[in-house]
């Protein structure tokens, strides 16, 4: 796929969702990652749930914590929300392209802002499984970008300060992190996140630098929330287990639903 036919595939995707859920445009979008896919029922009145299969580009997640569903809400504030309920990862082999098209359908639905969630490991040993990190700044390890050609994107305020700053009035008492994606699948090794820390990262996993880039480059304004699910490769001395991460995420569900609540009143 072209760069071009992937621009032109997430407008029909958001022709797809616009005509399936019968709305005329979204405001906001949400990709919840590991764990955060049940707070998708406390944002707002739902209007319409699509599989995300059955839309022009989309696939259906393959990680396990992740759901299936494009989720149109009316929230409180009477804004309306697209949710969506599992990514594409690079590590899935699909290409960079699948992994920022939900990022790219919601910037062809009108959004203006994009929260970006994920459950991953924390390098802060005081950061216990089920702590949500509110994500300032990233470092993206994959060696990979969405952007083909002279699309000189500035990251200079990639997770602008004005959001995170009504976040933390809405939501008291949540720290700031720099979140690394790696390319994945297979967990950091110990040096790998001795070497993440060296460079600034508190946060590792596999996820969210890719979308946030293509966010930026559709000029949507970005909130990244990170779940911390297990302790870092050599921060905690038990090996790294992915039903580990499903389980964290499942006991942090109703709480993470609450607070997506909360955050998206003042989107």
């Amino acid at each position: 796929m072209t760069a071009v036919d992937a621009y032109n595939v997430a407008r029909q995707a958001a022709t797809a969702i616009t005509d399936g859920a019968d709305v005329s445009g979204v405001d906001v979008a949400f990709v919840l990652g590991s764990g955060w896919a049940r707070g998708a029922d406390r944002l707002g009145h739902v209007l319409a749930r699509l599989d995300l299969d059955a839309l022009p580009g989309f696939s259906r997640p393959v990680v396990a914590g992740h759901g299936g569903e494009a989720i149109l809400t009316r929230l409180d504030s009477g804004m309306t929300a697209l949710v969506l309920t599992g990514r594409t990862h690079l590590y899935e082999g699909r290409g960079v392209d699948a992994v920022v098209h939900g990022v790219r359908t919601s910037a062809a639905l009108g959004v203006s802002t994009i929260v970006l969630t994920n459950g991953c490991g924390g390098l802060d040993p005081s950061w216990q499984p089920g702590q949500v990190v509110v994500i300032k700044d990233h470092i993206n390890l994959t060696g990979a970008t969405p952007l083909v050609g002279p699309r000189f994107v500035d990251l200079s305020d990639a997770y602008p300060a004005a959001l995170r700053a009504r976040v933390h009035d809405a939501v008291p008492g949540l720290p700031e992190g720099v979140y690394a994606q790696f390319r994945g699948p297979s967990y950091e090794t110990p040096a790998e996140v001795r070497m993440a820390g060296v460079m600034g990262a508190s946060l590792v996993g596999m996820s969210t630098a890719l979308e946030t880039i293509a966010a930026r480059e559709a000029g949507l304004a970005v909130l990244g929330l990170s779940l911390v699910t297990n302790l870092a490769a050599g921060i905690s001395s038990e090996p790294l287990d992915h039903l580990d991460v499903v389980a964290a995420g499942e006991a942090a569900g109703p709480r993470l639903a609450e607070l997506l609540h909360g955050i998206a009143a003042v989107l």
